[in-house]
């Protein structure tokens, strides 16, 4: 039940939220905004996977 919770987030981050390794965001420049879009996108990938 969780895995399919996080895999219907990771489709939403997918199609809402942006790539940033498509455009090729310095992490060393990312304002706090994009370094938690990362962070959550990592934490939604993260437990899909699992």
């Amino acid at each position: 039940m969780k895995r399919q919770v996080f895999k219907i987030l990771a489709k939403f981050n997918k199609a809402i939220l942006p790539s940033y390794s498509k455009k090729h965001l310095d992490l060393a420049k990312a304002s706090k905004l994009q370094l938690a879009i990362i962070g959550w996108r990592y934490f939604v990938t993260k437990n899909a996977l699992d």
